[in-house]
């Protein structure tokens, strides 16, 4: 049973999420006996490390893994393949009562507050639940907890014996945010939360994560497809593209110069507020749909779309490697080493695939 509630800050430096070959495939089964016809392949070999009070911005259009990769982090899919470090144990291989055991310091905060919550719980009793599973704590000191929870989130002591409909999208979400630092957990999945919440409310949610990051030493791999909001609190941002990460960069540094052909049609459509350089501003429209999960294609995931293809891109899968010091890319555009050497192949690399 956990008994200690004064973590400390976590610093930079330590990895405590290290992901390795990471898959997640749905098997299809077609007719009558059931039978397996193939796997929608939702998450295909994924790999990154994330340290101690990092924030991982994980972005990428609807239906590229995004949460499939929250979620079997965290065992809530139980994944096909892969290794999952957290915090030194390998959570993707535990029993069922090694993974109980290991829950506390891992935690969800979801997208949809209201959906998350349950109806027949009031406040205090959502944010107790994790005390009375994984704590014998007497009343008491659940209560302290419970109020100690609400006053770091922002909600008002007298709401304790409220239900969750009585609250505002963006209150529910609070509570969501309160339960899931319930027992002091090192790292937390944001799978998107602040996608159902008004645009009003959206900066109160993320500033609160950033608050709590800052006096809980917290962790975060935030979801998201809102690509300002994760400028606003990333430090490093990861790319995915139909189940595999495309690029994975410095925030500030991604969002200056893009490697990926893929990460620059994406941040292409981000909203630029001054009208003088939204003006400037290229717009990359990708021709084409994106590929079935199901049936991704032999090369390169991207190739179907991608302006800058050529022969190599459709017959092999590239490897995510680094590029540039912390940059890496998932690209045939780029050599092998890293150095300055990967820009000036690159180029190389794109006129040959003009001329074919």
């Amino acid at each position: 049973m956990r008994d200690d509630t004064t973590p400390g800050p976590a610093t930079k430096g330590k990895p405590l999420v290290q992901v390795e070959g990471l898959k997640m495939y749905f098997p299809v089964f077609t007719g009558l006996f059931r039978r397996h016809t193939g796997d929608v392949k939702a998450v295909d070999d994924v790999s990154f490390t994330l340290m101690e009070g990092e924030t991982l911005g994980l972005v990428g259009e609807s239906g590229c893994g995004k949460s499939t990769v929250g979620r079997a982090l965290l065992r809530l899919y139980e994944p096909t393949a892969g290794k999952v470090v957290i915090d030194g144990v390998d959570v993707a291989h535990l029993d069922a009562e090694a993974l109980r055991r290991k829950r506390p310091t891992m935690q969800m905060v979801f997208q949809d507050p209201q959906a998350s919550l349950n109806p027949r719980m009031t406040l205090a009793d959502i944010i107790g639940e994790p005390l009375n599973e994984h704590t014998n704590w007497n009343a008491d000191k659940k209560l302290a907890r419970i109020y100690e929870l609400m006053d770091a989130v922002g909600l008002n002591r007298r709401f304790a014996n409220r239900y969750p409909h009585e609250f505002s999208g963006g209150q529910r979400q609070r509570i969501g945010i309160a339960r899931a630092l319930a027992l002091n957990p090192k790292f937390i999945v944001c799978d998107e939360p602040i996608a159902a919440l008004d645009v009003s409310i959206q900066a109160q949610v993320v500033n609160l994560l950033e608050d709590l990051q800052e006096k809980f030493g917290l962790t975060y791999l935030f979801i998201s497809h809102d690509l300002s909001m994760v400028k606003h609190i990333a430090d490093r941002v990861a790319v995915m593209y139909l189940g595999r990460i495309a690029e994975l960069s410095p925030r500030d540094a991604l969002y200056a110069r893009p490697l990926h052909p893929y990460a620059e049609a994406l941040l292409s459509a981000v909203p630029e507020p001054d009208p003088s350089r939204a003006a400037r501003k290229e717009r990359i429209i990708l021709k084409g749909d994106v590929p079935s999960p199901a049936n991704p294609p032999k090369g390169c995931n991207f190739c179907t779309r991608c302006p800058k293809v050529f022969d190599r891109c459709r017959v092999e899968k590239p490897v995510l490697r680094e590029v540039e010091p912390g940059r890496h890319v998932a690209c045939h555009l780029y050599s092998e080493s890293a150095g300055p050497t990967g820009q000036s192949e690159a180029k190389e690399h794109n006129q040959q695939g003009v001329m074919q």
